[in-house]
């Protein structure tokens, strides 16, 4: 919904290029497992993952056109998330 009320509705051709890029995302994540980086792969494919998870966010669930308050609550949210993997991965790690 816009400030006005009415519905967001994104064009065919946005949603296309979009879904183009998420392709081109998901073809350089298969090429770097093919390269040896060592652990900078791991990280190479969380950043990709991260840029075609904000893009799916942004545009598919049209969380760029929300009020600032719901993407806030949504990083707090995410961030939330990621700390509670976090602790329980260093649980893990020490034990």
């Amino acid at each position: 919904m816009t400030k006005d009320g009415a519905e967001h509705i994104l064009s065919y051709g946005k949603l296309a290029t979009v879904w183009m890029v998420l392709l081109l995302l998901t073809a350089a994540t298969v090429m770097i497992t093919r390269v040896e980086f060592g652990a900078g792969k791991v990280w190479a494919a969380l950043a990709i993952a991260s840029i075609k998870s904000g893009l799916v966010i942004a545009f598919f669930m049209h969380m760029k056109y929300e009020p600032r308050l719901f993407r806030v609550l949504l990083f707090v949210a995410l961030f939330t998330l990621a700390a509670f993997i976090g602790l329980t991965f260093f649980d893990v790690l020490y034990r």
